[in-house]
């Protein structure tokens, strides 16, 4: 048995998945001002009656971490930030206080300065005086050779709650994502985790024992506990959800565009012969570019409960939420309030009447009839969906195309179905389907389709490894793996190697039995040249355990 919770913008969703079927769904309102209670209230009236000793997984959607960065109610957090020689890095102070200090590594991991000690005890000093709890630590090249940014955590010693060291974050090369992405670990660390361990005591006194999973942006699931170390990770948690539900209910091998339209945001991502794009770099947040893997998606303000206005004698819809929709006491109409109006969803009277008077309100001021607002209402949503996905594609293919398995050379997506979810997406489906001009299916189970794909999403993980034959070191910072190699290791061995690494270690992301999907998505190796001769080999290779179902669902499924 598999229990699953998405936490929307509008609502938290719940499923129970036994065999291969779904044996319960709930769908309650979001409390972002208490997301813990908002998913333990959910969880309980879930497992009412459930045999709960029966749960082999708890897996949670949530957007704390998200909400955190969005509203800026993130953690002080303090960088020590090293740069070495060359371009000046002062546009990367992302903390409340940056240190940018001395000492150098070069790419291939040579200590070419060293660290002045008495000037980050200064920096740590002051940090604490200002009463920062978490503190960032990032060097150039860490990845190459990690000594210099461990060197500094111990000289902080316990002086902070939280301390992130960049080559702990990822593999790939890019300094300033790796500032970035470390920053914003600590800076949602403490958030995160205050959530995470109300979490584990209230199942704890449920009497649940079974582990908990948290969704990551790749569509993968993390242990909790690796989540409490790395919080980045769980940043568009929802999005995951969404994507995975609309891949577990409505499987596809074509181009596709993917929607789910909920009540605040409707969410856009896209497959590339069944397979979905990914972020090659890493997702951006606010200002932030960071080195978070993630599949490829964009979160548009529209949806069932944005706001209404007349702008120009034409209607505007979202991209802000103002509350419940008029028909349920809310400030603004909404598409809700469309939809009441036109009977395609039933409410009582008094609901009814208040949705009426909204759109008799906007229609007034567009010399239109009730019904005829309503209808515009829905059509120009549907055709703001359309405007951005033309505008995606558009962008999407003036660059090289990556997807979760590869790049795809000289591919062009040319969508050739629309799969939604969400709360209107019944409704809203045979407006997609003649706006697009394409056909558009919607699941049975597309209320509470979030809640399924972060129940069946199952655990993902990805390492970078780099070899210098010359120096006969090889790393792995996801691992902080750091071992010596023969000279003549090469890229055979690496990969062999790699997807080894991946299996071991697949128990400790949650993967306990079954065959590992592991698979090498890129690979590369260089001659190094000194003077006239080849000194050595520069080996890269990437593997991972792609994101992917737990279980097929059984039975009836789709619409």
């Amino acid at each position: 048995m598999i229990v699953g919770i998405d936490m929307g913008g509008t609502n938290i969703d719940g499923v129970i998945i036994e065999d291969g079927r779904i044996v319960k769904s709930i769908k309650k309102p979001t409390d972002r001002d208490n997301p813990f209670a908002a998913i333990y209230s959910t969880l309980k009236e879930l497992l009412v009656d459930c045999d709960k000793s029966k749960i082999e997984r708890i897996n949670l959607s949530t957007t704390v971490s998200t909400n955190a960065i969005v509203e800026n109610k993130t953690a002080p957090v303090g960088m020590i930030i090293q740069s070495g020689p060359g371009m000046t890095y002062d546009h990367l102070a992302c903390g409340q206080e940056n240190a940018f200090i001395k000492g150098y590594i070069d790419h291939r991991g040579n200590v070419v300065e060293e660290l002045d000690i008495s000037e980050i005890e200064d920096m740590a000093e002051k940090f604490t005086k200002e009463g920062i709890k978490a503190c960032g630590i990032v060097t150039k090249f860490s990845t190459r050779n990690p000594q210099q940014e461990i060197y500094i955590r111990d000289i902080l010693g316990d002086r902070f709650n939280t301390v992130t060291m960049g080559h702990t974050m990822s593999g790939k090369l890019n300094f300033p994502r790796r500032v970035y992405t470390s920053y914003l670990n600590c800076a949602v660390h403490s958030t995160f985790n205050d959530f995470a361990v109300n979490i584990k005591r209230a199942l704890e006194k449920e009497g649940i024992d079974a582990p908990i999973f948290i969704l990551k942006a790749d569509g993968g699931t993390m242990t909790i506990n690796s989540a409490e170390e790395k919080p980045v990770e769980t940043i568009l948690s929802g999005p995951a959800a969404s994507f995975m539900g609309i891949n577990a209910l409505l499987p596809s091998d074509k181009d596709a565009i993917l929607l789910d339209i909920g009540g605040t945001t409707t969410d856009i991502f896209f497959l590339a012969d069944g397979i979905p794009l990914f972020e090659p770099l890493g997702i951006k947040i606010r200002e932030y570019n960071t080195l978070v893997r993630s599949i490829y998606s964009l979160s548009v303000g529209l949806g069932g409960d944005s706001s209404i206005d007349i702008i120009d004698s034409n209607i505007s819809i979202g991209p802000k939420r103002e509350g419940k929709p008029y028909a349920f006491g809310g400030p603004k109409p909404t598409p809700t309030d469309a939809m009441i109006t036109l009977e395609l969803i039933s409410y009582n009277e008094k609901h009814k009447d208040r949705a009426n008077e909204s759109m008799a309100e906007l229609g007034e001021k567009l010399d239109l009839s009730v019904e005829e607002t309503a209808n515009l209402i829905l059509e120009t949503m549907g055709k703001m969906i359309k405007d951005k996905v033309d505008e995606l594609l558009e962008e999407i293919n003036s660059h090289p195309v990556y997807t979760i398995k590869e790049l795809l050379y000289g591919k062009k997506l040319e969508p050739k179905l629309i799969n939604v979810i969400g709360g209107p997406a019944k409704i809203l489906a045979p407006i997609l389907e003649k706006t697009l001009d394409l056909p558009c299916n919607y699941p049975s189970n597309y209320l509470v389709a979030n809640a399924v794909g972060a129940a069946l999403a199952r655990p993902t993980m990805e390492i970078t490894m780099h070899v210098d034959t010359s120096k006969k070191v090889l790393s792995v910072p996801e691992l902080e793996l750091y071992e010596k190699v023969s000279s003549r290791f090469n890229l055979e061995m690496a990969k062999e190697k790699a997807l080894s690494l991946v299996r071991e270690n697949a128990k400790s992301i949650g993967i306990t039995s079954g065959n590992v999907d592991a698979e090498i998505t890129e690979e590369s190796s260089f001659n190094m040249v000194k003077g006239f001769y080849t000194s050595g080999k520069d080996i890269r290779v990437k593997a991972q355990i792609k994101p992917g179902l737990i279980e097929e669902l059984r039975g009836d499924i789709n619409a």
